[in-house]
């Protein structure tokens, strides 16, 4: 009699080990004394196993592959499967390829049918396949375990939100439990013929059937009986596992539901091209099994599958399923023809799988590999590829040269020369001494004809001279950037006596500085910063003066040429310009800063896909989501890019990456804004028990107490078990906005590489990150959805189709001041400034401001101006020069105050204008009209020559400035 079993896990042998040794628990046996004479009791045999050589050879085992399959459970089963009756085996099974064309079953047998209730533990043991195994401990599989895990995660079927609920309860109630697993090797030509089989036909076939367990010992079968039997399979089903997630690189594993449905040859076919059966194959061993003569120990484990309880059942609560075998085992009684016979066969067992579609059973397995059938690039090699296409450039040495040198070598060389000119002077008349007078003119000239001949004829002249003709040739080629021969004769001439002009002026300054200890010091020069460069590079492109916008750009990466976010920016801006190849440049010295930065990765690789270069936009997303496994940006463009190139398993799994990070980080924003509640509504529980007077701040009378707003209540916390928690997405639309009262639309990924995208002007991609946000939506299209594809109609300037998702957007979500303000941009570039109008004033009035106030402010102010409302003016343009002052806002001040006769302040305004930008003819003119009212005669003469030498294009003020001076009598030089 056995007492005890161990099961010995062989497995190291197949991975290249030829000995090991392991400490294998004992367990007792069932029917051993042991068991109930020492319960507790725990042993251990320590075994070692050892071979004379690996049993795989190394091209084996580099080549070759291990495949593990866990059947867990059938859930949601028909009802017709319950514990009374017949004993019946619950099994399923599915084909492997092999050495050659010649497939392995993999056959699970033993399914235990277990009753609603509690729901299978997690994490639980996987369990061995063998048959033998007597002890009921021996039958857990060492450190392998079913882990579970989200249902959005999983790679098979019913794993959408709306499938949740189902799910759920669908665990809870009748199912049938295996958790086994079963391991097999493939061989090379086996991986091979895997890889294969999965290109040609995605979708793999997973039998399931119930087979009565029937014994010789009780009673006989007539063979009849028995053939008819051996012909039958009952309650047979199929699921369609997909397989091609396992084509993806780096993908290992899959598990998930698969729903169950009828198995009918045709559809069979159809979807897995496999025209046989496993189950019919495999038919004769499974009649043998149900005989007890197959392989040991089956019978003992079936009987275990059932609860003893069924056996003792009465015979009155027999279920339709027994009457249905009564009836098939009296159906040879009945006078028919053999064909008529088989098709009421055949229609009877058609009937049995389609109670699995009306119960929605469904099965969840994991089929996983040891290696991934298509290796994914390591990160270093996909940086090591990145730095091939877009090398890091090494920091530019300093530079010694540059025109501001130059024109200080040119300062050092005159002052050296002017020091010896004065000794020679010195040494031929002597130092005058400081009392003595001035000296006359004509000694004066005298001396000085004296020293030019003296210089001359010594050679002194001409040495200073070429002393000084390097300092000269410097300042042309790096101030001047001179360095080719001129065209004509006359541009030499003027370049010369511009070259003349400017080299005596710098003389007198160096001059002054030589004789002078305390030169006067420049006006400072006043530096933008990064903040207001971009805020006026912004204004340009909305202005759409993108030569400006691109100054700006250029000024912003000037000052520090080692930024990435002025490169990117500046990228952006030529994507707006639709200059695929500048801003691919932008985005490549962006990258060649830090080969690390995701963001220049993921612009890179979008302007690739722009250019049709799909080789480096797969490794430029590749690269980003490895860098930053976290970004939801990130494995979103991923998966629009594997769905453009047509690699929609590939896009299906980025997706739901980005998705499961989403829910991780709404999990997150959850658990704070919890505790925050937490701590907000302890402290209303501590305030409440102090007195109303204690409650009030200083000042305030205590009469006023009653008035005092009642305290919320405790929001009541949520008690739903991990498994059963509502989704991030389903969750975040039910907060409502408690200061506009507006119910905020949930959050998706596309819609945040959306907001992604139109940062940096990838309008190609946010098209096809709206499509999928449409078509993720259960209901319909968010605020949000159409307020974003009005944006990208308002840069083609489609102005219909752009009203329309305006329309849809304000009737979704009426508060959203976005929407309100983008309206008004559309009506301000339509000229219908009243409507315009209104609609700005309605976002200026909101509580929540608008992303782009500031052009709010802008264009409300300018349409004041256009309707004579000098004083609402004033306020706006004051009220943006608070927030974000600019040239264009002061501008706005100084024209509002100028119409309302406050001068000092409109020259106060405009100097501000003008001292942000000195180049906008605007701003000069009105600084003219300004000066003609103040009665100055040359700031206006001058402010004027500076309007017209920037070409001023307002024809309307162009001639209001020439009026003015007519009528006061100055200010045009040219009369």
């Amino acid at each position: 009699m056995p007492l005890g079993q161990a099961v010995l896990d062989l497995l190291p042998l197949l991975q290249g080990q030829c000995s090991f040794t392991v400490l294998a628990p004992l367990y007792a046996v069932s029917t051993s004394p042991s068991e109930s004479l020492h319960p507790e009791a725990k042993c251990a045999l320590e075994v070692s196993v050892c071979t004379k050589k690996p049993l795989l050879s190394a091209s084996q085992l580099s080549d070759g592959n291990f495949l593990s399959v866990t059947l867990e459970a059938a859930y949601s089963v028909p009802e017709a499967f319950v514990p009374t009756g017949p004993l019946q085996n619950y099994m399923a099974c599915l084909q492997v390829p092999a050495v050659g064309k010649k497939e392995v079953p993999l056959l699970f047998m033993n399914g235990i049918l277990k009753l609603g209730g509690e729901k299978e533990a997690l994490p639980r043991p996987k369990k061995w396949s063998l048959a033998n195994i007597m002890a009921p401990g021996a039958l857990n599989i060492p450190n392998s375990f079913i882990l579970g895990g989200p249902y959005e995660d999983e790679d098979g079927e019913l794993n959408k939100t709306k499938d949740r609920k189902f799910r759920i309860q669908a665990e809870s109630m009748q199912r049938i439990v295996w958790d086994t697993e079963k391991r097999c090797y493939l061989d090379p030509a086996a991986v091979l013929i895997l890889k294969k089989r999965i290109a040609e036909c995605q979708y793999w076939p997973v039998e399931v059937c119930r087979m009565p367990v029937t014994s010789s010992s009780k009673g006989k079968t007539s063979k009849a009986d028995k053939g008819d039997e051996d012909r039958q399979i009952f309650f047979h089903g199929v699921a369609y596992v997909n397989m091609m997630p396992l084509l993806c690189p780096g993908v290992k594993r899959i598990r998930g539901a698969f729903r169950v449905f009828a198995y009918q040859d045709s559809e069979v076919l159809e979807k897995t091209k496999r025209q046989q059966s496993v189950l019919r194959d495999l038919r004769p061993q499974i009649s043998l099994i149900k005989e007890g003569l197959g392989t040991p120990g089956t019978s003992s484990s079936l009987s275990r599958a059932v609860p003893s309880k069924a056996q003792r059942e009465d015979k009155e609560k027999m279920t339709r399923e027994q009457e249905f075998y009564r009836r098939t085992s009296s159906a040879p009684k009945i006078q028919s023809s053999d064909v008529a016979e088989e098709a009421a066969s055949v229609t009877s067992l058609s009937l049995d799988g389609k109670q699995y579609v009306e119960a929605g059973t469904f099965l969840v397995m994991e089929i996983k590999l040891d290696k991934a059938l298509v290796p994914k690039r390591l990160q270093e090699e996909l940086t090591k590829r990145v730095k091939e296409m877009i090398p890091p450039r090494p920091p530019l040495p300093p530079r010694t040269g540059g025109a501001k040198k130059a024109v200080e070598d040119y300062h050092k060389h005159i002052a050296s020369i002017a020091v010896a000119i004065l000794s020679e002077y010195h040494e031929l008349f002597g130092k005058q001494p400081p009392d003595q007078g001035a000296t006359d003119h004509q000694i004066l000239e005298e001396q000085k004809r004296q020293l030019n001949f003296e210089l001359n004829s010594s050679g002194k002249y001409f040495a200073f001279k070429e002393q000084l003709k390097y300092a000269v040739v410097k300042i042309v080629r790096e101030k001047y950037l001179k360095t080719t021969a001129f065209e004509t004769q006359e541009q030499f001439q003027a370049f010369l006596s511009e070259l003349y002009v400017y080299l005596v002026d710098q003389m007198h300054v160096a001059l002054n500085q030589l004789l002078y200890e305390e030169a006067s010091s420049p006006a400072p020069r006043i530096r933008m910063t990064d903040e207001q460069l971009w805020l006026f590079a912004r204004e340009a492109e909305v202005n759409k003066d993108y030569k400006l916008a691109s100054l700006y750009h250029q000024q912003r990466i000037a000052q520090d040429q080692h930024n990435i976010q002025y490169w990117l920016d500046y990228g952006a801006f030529c994507l707006l310009l639709e200059d695929t190849l500048k801003a691919q440049e932008c985005f490549r010295e962006a990258l060649s800063l830090n080969p690390h930065h995701v963001r220049s990765l993921l612009l890179c690789g979008i302007v690739a896909v722009m250019l049709q270069h799909y080789e480096e936009a797969e490794i430029f997303f590749e690269d980003a989501c490895c860098l930053e496994p976290s970004s939801i940006v990130a494995w979103t463009l991923s998966g629009l890019f594997c769905e453009l190139q047509n690699d929609y398993i590939q896009a299906e799994m980025a997706f739901r990456e980005a998705k499961k990070k989403l829910q991780a980080q709404q999990a997150r924003e959850r658990s704070i804004s919890g505790e925050g509640r937490k701590q907000t509504s302890a402290t209303s529980v501590r305030s409440s028990s102090l007195r109303p007077e204690q409650l009030l701040p200083e000042g305030v009378p205590d009469g006023s107490a009653n008035e005092l707003p009642e305290t919320g209540q405790e929001p009541a916390l949520a008690s739903m078990a991990p498994e059963e928690e509502a989704p991030a997405s389903e969750t975040a639309s039910e907060d409502a906005s408690p200061v506009s009262g507006r119910r905020e639309s949930p959050c998706t990924i596309f819609m945040k590489a959306v907001e992604f995208l139109m940062k940096f002007n990838a309008i190609q991609f946010v098209h096809m990150a709206l499509a999928h946000e449409l078509l993720s939506q259960q209901g319909s299209p968010s605020s949000a959805y159409y307020l974003t594809l009005a944006q990208t109609c308002l840069l083609k300037e489609e102005f219909s189709k752009c009203e329309e998702c305006l329309c849809e957007a304000i009737r979704i979500d009426f508060l959203n001041p976005n929407v309100w303000a983008q309206k008004g941009h559309l009506c301000y570039l339509r000229r219908d400034l009243q409507e315009a109008k209104e609609c700005y004033e309605r976002t200026v009035n909101f509580v929540e401001d608008a992303a782009d106030m500031h052009f709010v402010y802008l264009h409300l102010g300018s349409i004041y101006l256009e309707d004579k409302e000098y004083g609402k003016a004033k306020q706006i343009y004051l009220q943006a020069c608070k927030s974000s002052a600019s040239c264009l806002t002061w501008l706005g001040v100084g024209i509002a105050c100028y119409r309302l006769e406050e001068m000092v302040e409109a020259e106060d305004a405009l100097s501000e204008a003008n001292a942000l930008n000195n180049s906008n003819a605007e701003v000069w003119a009105y600084l003219a009209l300004v000066c003609l009212q103040g009665g100055r005669q040359l700031e206006a003469e001058q402010c004027y020559k500076y309007a017209t030498k920037l070409g001023l294009e307002d024809s309307t003020l162009l001639q209001e400035l020439h009026a003015a001076q007519q009528r006061f009598g100055f200010g045009d030089p040219s009369f």
